[in-house]
């Protein structure tokens, strides 16, 4: 068994080799609490929750980080123009965010730093770093020396000769226009706090840095985030944290944005759909399936007409489960291990699009085996599915889903019944050989996204595609 990861600082997919054998350690860039998340959000910390427990159930002893940004240009912007102390603005958001992770059954991470409480370890690597000739002081500010660091932009594979960074608004004495703030020396009316260069707050590439030492030490397995962190901010958290000292980040794996009509989703574009709305119209599990089925480096393009064939799809493997449910009388426990096709796709990149073929195969042969009124193979088809949803955080027998299955299966159980009363017209004109009447009930139950199976047992309803 051998898992597989696509490096960005490679440009290929590499074998795994941990820091530590047995453990996984995994740094993610998490939130910048200027604003409630939207679903672009919510998608990186949803690839790296599948990630984490794929390398669990491989084994794996796993330590993931998830950072907070809770000081940052955007969130002192906002304080201002709402009128509000900048830390009521960062504490809010990251509410939001965590509600939004639980919303989609994310696993809490092993520790969730926030920025501000790490100042002492930031000052710390910039006293390191001006004593070794990689960083300096200018009116108050520190500045990482980017021609002091040879390999710098080594993940992004940028020349640094034809490179052009804009200078930061009201920040002077660079020796280099391409150099970057580690620390911001104090604006009146801004937070700060003291350093040996005095007052200020830090630059946003120095806090990851710092933490993820802090946390994993000198080198840790995984860094994540998605692909628009790249460069600058994975950029500079590489030259600071080897010009440090550190070995930093084994493997750099990036996850691919969700798109409007083609463009990154961004509040700053308008394009946004704010998760706590989206949890009022749809199922949380169905829009953790339509995000996290996806292979994490393809982009998702969002649109209703996808969230509803997720929703079909997921509701498939779901009626297949809750007929097995109904037959066995109880839930069927999860098989000890998932089957080896899906654990091929898995350990190759994480291939969940792969691993999810496995499912459905899984569930039509289920569905076979309850046509032909096989319980037994019927049952073992369920435990072999309810093992590869687990995987992937989308079992909806699971307790973490528990109050949302049990609103589903009361509206399950509504729906149901009117179904049956429809379904009882139709065998009713079967009986007295009314073949048109009967196959116009099937087809508008199949407008409806109704898909009508006849069986030994009676007619099985599922939901199709629309």
């Amino acid at each position: 068994m051998t898992i597989r990861l696509y490096d960005t600082s490679a440009r290929q997919i590499r074998d795994f080799d941990p820091v530590k054998p047995g453990c996984v350690s995994i740094y993610l860039c998490g939130a910048t609490v200027q604003a409630a998340p939207h679903i672009g959000h919510i998608r990186s910390g949803l690839n790296f929750d599948i990630m984490r427990r794929w390398f669990e159930y491989r084994g794996y002893e796993v330590t993931f980080v998830r950072n907070v940004t809770d000081i940052d240009d955007k969130i002192i912007t906002k304080a201002r123009e709402q009128g509000r102390p900048w830390w009521s603005i960062g504490y809010e958001n990251e509410r939001a965010f965590n509600d939004g992770y639980t919303a989609l059954g994310c696993l809490p991470p092993t520790y969730e730093p926030r920025a501000t409480g790490h100042v002492t370890e930031m000052v710390e690597m910039m006293r390191t770093l001006i004593e070794r000739g990689h960083a300096y002081e200018a009116d108050g500010s520190v500045y990482f020396d980017v021609r002091s660091w040879p390999d710098y932009l080594e993940l992004s594979k940028q020349d640094l000769d034809e490179m052009r960074q804009p200078a930061e608004e009201g920040i002077t004495g660079k020796r280099d226009p391409r150099d970057f703030a580690m620390w911001k020396a104090t604006k009146p009316g801004e937070p700060d706090w003291e350093t040996p260069w005095g007052r200020g707050r830090p630059g946003w590439h120095l806090e990851c840095s710092a933490m993820a030492h802090k946390y994993l030490g000198s080198a840790f397995d995984v860094h994540g985030g998605g692909l628009d962190l790249i460069f600058p901010h994975h950029e500079n958290e590489i030259a600071q944290a080897k010009a440090f000292g550190d070995e930093f980040a084994r493997y750099w794996v990036h996850n691919a944005w969700v798109t409007m009509s083609g463009e990154k989703m961004s509040k700053s574009l308008g394009n946004s759909v704010l998760v706590s709305e989206m949890v009022k119209n749809w199922r949380p599990i169905v829009l953790r399936y339509y995000l996290g089925t996806p292979h994490y480096r393809s982009t998702i393009e969002y649109s209703e007409e996808a969230l509803r064939e997720a929703e079909a799809a997921f509701g498939r493997i779901e009626g297949f489960l809750q007929r097995v449910t109904e037959l066995a009388g109880k839930s069927v426990e999860p098989a000890a291990e998932v089957p080896p096709a899906f654990a091929e796709a898995m350990d190759d990149d994480l291939g969940v699009p792969g691993a999810l073929a496995v499912v459905h195969t899984t569930v039509r042969q289920g569905n076979s085996a309850l046509a032909a009124d096989d319980k037994d193979a019927a049952v073992a088809r369920s435990a072999e599915v309810r093992a590869m949803l687990g995987v992937l955080g989308l079992d909806p027998l699971d307790e973490q889903w528990a109050g949302a299955s049990e609103e589903s299966e009361d509206l399950h159980g509504v729906v149901d019944s009117l179904v049956r009363l429809v379904l009882d017209q139709r065998e009713s004109a079967r009986a007295r050989k009314d073949w048109a009447t009967a196959d116009a009930i099937r087809d508008q139950l199949a407008q409806a996204g109704l898909a009508i199976e006849d069986s030994p047992q009676g007619p099985r309803w599922t939901l199709s595609a629309r």
